[in-house]
């Protein structure tokens, strides 16, 4: 939450909110992939942000890690 709430525009900041309450239909979600040799296991893709997080299938557990903007340094 501290993440989201430092984005400037609250215009984003809701289009990245509905997209992770989107995340309860998983893994049947659009714009998510399985990340290979990266600290995390999942990547949401929201425009320009990347929502990065962890989920367990068994129990539906998605703990949200990260929020960032796409840069250089996302990947």
């Amino acid at each position: 939450m501290k993440q989201l709430a430092r984005i400037g525009s609250q215009e984003t900041r809701d289009a990245i909110y509905a997209s992770v309450q989107s995340l309860q239909g998983f893994p049947e979600v659009l714009q998510v992939k399985k990340l290979k040799n990266h600290e995390h296991s999942y990547r949401l893709r929201v425009g320009r942000y990347r929502v990065f997080f962890e989920a367990e299938s068994e129990v539906r557990i998605i703990r949200i890690e990260e929020v960032k903007k796409r840069d250089d340094r996302t990947y």
